[in-house]
C-alpha cells in the first residue's frame, strides 16, 4: 500500500506563499484528517499532491514516486477534490465508463461502485439533476473504479445527509482497516472527530500541529476536535 510524504512542500503564488515548508509522513492502515481555516493552505497542498499545480520546492510522493511518475495513477490514488467536475449531460453511469475506460477498469466494477455508493437506480439519470449529496456519492464512486490503495479526499462528506454521512464514515473505516491510506479534508470537524485516527493543523501555511487525535485532546486538555482546533490556531501553539 502507498502511503504519502510530504518533503519541506513550499508553494508561492508571487508574493502568497499558500504552502510554507510542509513535512509529515502518512502510514497505511489509518485516516488522517487535515483541518485548516479558509486559506489555510489544505487545497494547495492537495493540489501540489496530485499533480494539479507544481510545488515552489520540496516534493509531495507516495511511496518516492510523485503523482505524475505513478504508472498507472487511477489504480494507486483514488481522489475527490470537487463534486462538480462530472459533465451535466451524461448520466451517472456514463460519467463512470468514461472513467473505467481510462484506467482499464470494466463495467462490472462501475456497477459495483455505483452500488456501493447508493446510485444504481439513479445511474440512468443525467448528472445535471442529482442533488449536491449525490455528486459527492458519484465523486466518491469515481475515486475508487480503480480500487487504490490511497484515498486524497476534500470535503467528502458535503452535502451528504446523517444516514449518509455515517454510511462514509463505515466505508472509510473499512477502506483504512483494509490497509489503505486516507487523507481527508473537512471543515466538519465534529463528524471528523468521528472518523480519523490523527490529525495535521495547518495555519497560514503552516504545520503547527500533528498527531493522534487521542493524544492531542489530552495534551490540550480539549473537549472536542473544534475545541483543539481552535485553542491552538488562536493561541498559536504548536504540537
Amino acid at each position: 500500500m502507498a502511503g504519502i510524504t510530504f518533503d519541506r512542500v513550499t508553494k508561492r503564488y508571487g508574493a502568497v506563499t499558500a504552502v510554507d515548508n510542509l513535512s509529515f509522513t502518512l502510514e497505511p492502515g489509518s485516516i488522517t484528517g487535515f483541518i485548516g481555516a479558509n486559506g489555510a493552505g489544505k487545497s494547495t497542498a492537495l493540489r501540489v499532491l496530485l499533480g494539479l499545480t507544481r510545488a515552489t520546492s520540496g516534493a509531495a510522493t507516495f511511496d518516492g514516486s510523485s503523482y505524475g511518475e505513478l504508472p498507472d495513477p487511477g489504480r494507486t490514488i483514488g481522489a475527490l477534490t470537487d463534486a462538480d467536475v462530472f459533465h451535466p449531460g451524461r448520466t451517472g453511469r456514463a460519467s463512470l465508463r468514461v472513467l473505467a475506460r481510462a484506467c482499464a477498469v470494466s463495467d462490472a466494477r462501475v456497477e459495483e461502485m455505483l452500488e456501493l455508493v447508493a446510485l444504481s437506480e439513479a445511474a440512468g439519470y443525467r448528472v445535471r439533476g442529482y442533488s449536491l449529496g449525490m455528486r459527492q456519492r458519484l465523486g466518491l464512486a469515481a475515486a475508487l473504479l480503480g480500487d487504490p490503495e490511497t484515498l486524497v479526499l476534500d470535503e467528502p462528506a458535503n452535502g451528504l445527509d446523517p444516514i449518509g454521512v455515517r454510511w462514509l464514515r463505515e466505508l472509510l473505516r473499512r477502506l483504512a482497516d483494509e490497509g489503505r491510506t486516507v487523507l481527508v479534508s473537512s471543515h466538519q470537524l465534529a463528524e471528523l472527530a468521528q472518523t480519523v485516527d490523527d490529525v495535521l493543523i495547518l495555519d497560514h501555511g503552516r504545520l503547527i500541529a500533528r498527531g493522534p487525535t487521542e493524544l492531542l485532546l489530552h495534551q490540550h486538555r480539549s473537549a472536542s476536535l473544534e475545541g483543539l482546533f481552535l485553542d491552538i490556531v488562536s493561541g498559536g501553539r504548536s504540537a
